[in-house]
């Protein structure tokens, strides 16, 4: 059983016709064949409200949050869920870690309390839509189906409010690390996986002197150089894609830095992660994007103390 058809409790009639604002280019929104359930008797948290909605936006955008590794912020998470809402959410890629579930499972309840409150979500009227990355790309088996309300695209085209068309995809499409030298991704991501353990002590010893989290791998990552480099190309050659299609700006992922720029007359927006920075991408009623920094936001609140612990 892979870690999708762990997770996600979906019965196969339980589908939602995805909204035109998901529809992913080029392809027609027909019925979903049947699909397997995907978690155990398709227990969910309790349905009723629990009153913590404060903030609320036309789309939210999550991606590389990891699910199944320890570096992951599921705590943080939680509390942003709880706090903010929105009509629509896009899941863009590297949800669960698949790479890291297979070396060795990890899965504390906090990753099970994630997956049920997107669910909930779902079920509850938000368009939930989700286009896998590398680290969960065996859910691309199952692209153009539902699970649990959760529709999963390949990739799709989002149109704000304010009538701009984004291209929303994840991103490792177009790194030529993970296309042609995987056993070269999987080296970095072990690299990765070593500086988040770092990262992990180094902000114990900052809680024990009354400090709040400060992503110690984020701040290497920014000075070294060849990174630096890296991220630039990257972000040019996202933009580049959104321009060939026609499109005014590109949402997407992977690298784990967040940032909205523009990119030669095209909006390039990445939504971060929630292994180092805990960003998430809004789009407000008024087609305004922000990018939401759940770190400085809670900072000195518990939830900043229990992610601390428990990073």
């Amino acid at each position: 059983m892979n870690a999708l058809s762990y997770l996600v409790g979906a019965s196969p009639s339980a589908t939602l016709t995805p909204p035109a604002i998901g529809t992913p280019s080029g392809q027609t929104a027909d019925g979903p064949p049947s699909v397997p359930p995907l978690v155990p008797d398709g227990r969910e948290e309790d349905d009723q409200p629990d009153g913590t909605t404060e903030h609320r936006y036309r789309t939210v955008f999550l991606s590389d949050i990891h699910l199944g590794t320890r570096g992951c912020k599921a705590e943080f998470l939680l509390d942003f869920l709880r706090t903010v809402d929105s009509d629509t959410l896009y899941l863009v890629g590297d949800i669960i870690d698949g790479w890291r579930l297979r070396r060795s499972w990890y899965w504390p309840q906090a990753h099970n309390d994630v997956v049920q409150k997107l669910l909930r979500k779902a079920r509850k009227g938000t368009r939930v839509l989700y286009v896998p990355g590398n680290h969960d790309e065996f859910a691309r088996d199952y692209v153009e189906n539902d699970f649990g309300h959760v529709r999963l695209l390949p990739e799709a085209i989002h149109q704000t409010a304010d009538g701009r068309r984004f291209l929303v995809i994840h991103g490792d499409q177009f790194d030529g690390v993970v296309l042609y030298a995987r056993w070269l991704a999987l080296l970095g991501d072990s690299a990765y996986t070593l500086a988040l353990t770092l990262n992990h002590w180094f902000n114990l010893i900052r809680r024990r002197f009354g400090l709040p989290y400060w992503s110690l791998s984020r701040y290497l990552k920014h000075k070294v150089k060849n990174a630096v480099s890296f991220i630039a190309k990257y972000e040019s050659t996202m933009a580049d894609e959104a321009r060939r299609r026609g499109l005014d700006g590109v949402v997407c992922g992977h690298i784990h830095h967040a940032e909205i720029r523009d990119v030669n007359g095209i909006t390039y927006c990445n939504d971060g992660d929630w292994v180092e920075s805990c960003t998430a991408l809004v789009e407000h009623f008024d087609g305004r994007l922000e990018i939401l920094d759940w770190t400085k936001l809670r900072a000195g609140s518990d939830v900043a103390a229990l992610a601390i612990a428990g990073a």
